[in-house]
């Protein structure tokens, strides 16, 4: 790849992955509780991991990098939405949330 076209695919990569942190930045500052707030926070950082290791790949490919960039995303894509679940448990179960903002309350009969 020419040094033009790396350096135009790195810079859209690169401010996908700001405008995902953006996003996300924007999200913790509007969305009113912790259960919506957590939401935004894991799905555009998870993407603008992605983003920012797709130009790692692609800017210097070989099988080492494209391997650890894989693990990377992988391991990152397992353990995001498990920590977010857990906190948000803990949210719920420490009534840390608004019920009026719950559509379907699963919970509810096994909190006792």
């Amino acid at each position: 790849m020419t040094a033009v076209w790396s350096d135009v695919v790195t810079a859209v990569l690169v401010l996908l992955a700001a405008l995902m942190c953006l996003a996300a930045g924007v999200g913790l500052l509007r969305f009113p509780d912790v259960l919506t707030r957590l939401h935004s926070a894991t799905k555009p950082q998870i993407l603008g991991l992605m983003a920012v290791t797709l130009d790692i790949a692609v800017t210097n490919f070989s099988v080492g990098t494209l391997t650890l960039v894989v693990a990377i995303v992988v391991f990152q894509a397992l353990t995001a939405p498990m920590a977010a679940h857990l906190v948000a448990r803990a949210a719920y179960q420490t009534d840390h949330l608004r019920p009026d903002l719950l559509v379907v309350d699963e919970l509810r009969d096994a909190r006792g």
